[in-house]
């Protein structure tokens, strides 16, 4: 369903890989009888339109029932954790010109990354506490 790295894509406004965050919400907040009938159908065949032509903005995100909810926001605290510095060290170091600019641009511009991915990620926090 996502791939073998896991990962889903999430800009500023919405869910970029909506369909496979959709679908893997879905399967993982089954409880076990929805899963069995999942696997036996092979799938939902018959989606109502509002879900397919449905995104996952950040409204949408939200609006999620509880327990995707919570997936989700343990799933970003876990991603959150595998980085070395959390937002206000980036933030820091973004901040300080004299530091910044002792990194090479390589470095840099891996910061700025790093730093607009933390964002991204504690704005989803928000979305789903």
């Amino acid at each position: 369903m996502v791939g073998e790295e896991g990962a889903f894509v999430l800009g500023w406004d919405e869910v970029l890989t909506e369909e496979e965050l959709s679908m893997t919400l879905k399967v993982l907040c089954m409880s076990e009888e929805e899963f069995k009938e999942y696997k036996e159908q092979d799938g939902w065949e018959d989606d109502s339109e509002e879900e397919e032509n449905s995104t996952l903005s950040n409204e949408a995100l939200s609006r999620l029932k509880t327990p995707c909810k919570k997936l989700l926001y343990d799933s970003v605290l876990l991603t959150l954790e595998s980085y070395g510095a959390d937002l206000k060290a980036e933030q820091d170091l973004l901040n300080n010109k004299e530091a910044y600019e002792k990194l090479s641009r390589r470095e840099q511009q891996a910061l700025h990354v790093r730093y607009g991915q933390k964002r991204i990620l504690h704005q989803l926090l928000e979305l789903v506490r």
